[in-house]
């Protein structure tokens, strides 16, 4: 490793850092009403459901790399407050299949809204292009994580 690439490779993760940290603080945090309304496993969640339609526990928590214990004590809440309906799999009863409501679908459209338009505030300045690369890049990034997490190592 060269001392330049060692520079880039320290700005790097100091970024990704203070991004995971600012992230965290907010949330996101978006505008209006839905700022910090929900948080980033219940919209993460609700996403998968809604990009998905009903799906079993299991193929979540493989879908998302989480643990089917973890996926499960992420919906209850959800179930609790009506935005995820949880029903016996119809190939086998004792597996459960979570499917999002129209609650949990006006709910989630509400968040992504307000979503939008913070993202829109925070990249006023930045030209289509800059979006789009940045979008390719981050989940270039995150796809190459979610690799690694898995034990996959790098993409």
């Amino acid at each position: 490793m060269t001392p330049e690439s060692t520079d880039l490779y320290d700005g790097l993760q100091h970024e990704v850092a203070v991004f995971a940290r600012r992230a965290e603080q907010t949330r996101l945090g978006a505008l209006g009403p839905a700022r910090n309304s929900m948080d980033r496993a219940a919209y993460l969640l609700l996403s998968r459901l809604d990009q998905e339609g009903p799906t079993g526990v299991k193929a979540l928590a493989h879908g998302m790399g989480i643990d089917s214990s973890t996926v499960t004590r992420q919906a209850a809440p959800l179930v609790d407050a009506a935005l995820v309906r949880r029903t016996a799999d119809p190939d086998d009863g004792r597996a459960v299949v979570l499917q999002l409501t129209p609650r949990g679908s006006s709910r989630l459209e509400e968040v992504r809204s307000s979503r939008r338009e913070l993202m829109a505030l925070l990249t006023q300045e930045w030209t289509e292009g800059e979006r789009e690369q940045f979008h390719t890049l981050l989940h270039r990034f995150n796809r190459a994580m979610g690799q690694w997490q898995s034990g996959g190592g790098p993409a």
